[in-house]
């Protein structure tokens, strides 16, 4: 079948309505996995609205960043223990947890930074991609140098090879598409159990993912808007949506009614000499409550990562560094 992102999810998205998860599962191995034609990227973000309005095939509002299909070379296998140690590489305190509740058992790694006090701080959850696991997803998008730097907490659920034999989130499942039921229930647990164990802004906690990650990052904003102030969306879809990736994360992020301007988009390029396009969606206010990037010429992969994980592109613009700069301008107007 084709490489491209889009079509792999379509077919997904239609095998899963035909009731044929296992089918679905194996299209997104093959496909997501699969080299092909590089393709532009599309990053997009947006601070949750209250209340968030769901709209069939749209992401109800937070950030994205969103990438697409494989080029050749992009994905880049890592060995578990050169992982571990570029994981653990900014100074901080690992802790190998596991978080059960009614809708079932997964393990997860939070990282402490070292500039971690007595006092609150940030949440970002982060969802990795299929076939990755925590230390491979920290390792590759370097988030825990940013935790050092900016003074937040990092969580990494897993998702087990139980649920899914190639390790990706079930975003397509419906079962796993509602809050207080499925994987996102589990989640959610996870970020509470963190909140509840150590010092938290509750009005800072975001959440964001890479490729079946970022879809299911997109299903954590549509189901607890309530508990992330912010999502990134990288190489992800909307909420159940399998088709026009990045035009559906923004159209549905502007659908909630409170934007009001748009910047002009902007061209550059980065340091790695991709250029990039950059649309800002503004408020009332004049916050920019949606982003999106796009990078042309890139793969499936975390840009500006490091090559010891997998599915990463050292050239920019750094997807950690923009995820990062945009949530910390958003917090959540309440506290749960």
């Amino acid at each position: 079948m084709s490489p491209d992102t889009n079509i792999t999810m379509r077919e997904a998205l239609r095998l899963t309505r035909a009731g044929r998860l296992t089918d679905a599962t194996a299209v997104l191995q093959r496909g997501l996995a699969s080299p092909g034609a590089a393709a532009p990227r599309e990053s997009t973000a947006s601070a949750c609205p209250r209340p968030v309005e769901r709209l069939q095939g749209a992401l109800p509002g937070l950030p994205d960043v969103i990438s697409a299909p494989g080029s050749p070379g992009a994905a880049r296998s890592s060995s578990g223990g050169a992982a571990a140690r570029a994981a653990a590489a900014p100074g901080g305190e690992i802790r190998h947890l596991t978080h059960t509740e009614h809708a079932g058992t997964r393990s997860y790694d939070l990282y402490i930074p070292a500039s971690y006090a007595a006092e609150p701080v940030p949440l970002v959850v982060m969802l990795h991609g299929g076939k990755q696991n925590g230390s491979e997803f920290a390792a590759a998008t370097r988030m825990n140098e940013f935790a050092e730097q900016h003074t937040f907490l990092v969580v990494y659920p897993e998702q087990s090879r139980a649920a899914n034999n190639g390790r990706y989130w079930n975003w397509f499942s419906a079962a796993d598409q509602q809050a207080d039921a499925g994987e996102p229930a589990i989640i959610a647990g996870i970020t509470r159990e963190v909140m509840r164990d150590l010092l938290v802004d509750p009005t800072c906690v975001y959440v964001a993912g890479l490729s079946a990650g970022g879809a299911m990052a997109a299903v954590m904003a549509a189901t607890y808007p309530d508990l992330y102030a912010a999502v990134g969306v990288h190489s992800g879809i909307a909420y159940r949506a399998a088709h026009d990736v990045g035009d559906n994360l923004i159209a549905s992020r502007l659908a909630a009614g409170d934007i009001t301007g748009q910047d002009a988009p902007i061209t550059t390029c980065s340091a790695g000499g991709r250029s990039y396009t950059r649309t800002v969606h503004r408020n009332r206010d004049g916050i920019a409550a949606a982003e999106s990037v796009i990078v042309h010429g890139g793969g499936h992969a975390w840009y500006g990562g490091n090559p010891v994980g997998s599915y990463t592109d050292p050239h920019g613009p750094n997807s950690s560094a923009e995820i990062i700069r945009f949530f910390l301008q958003h917090q959540s107007p309440a506290t749960t």
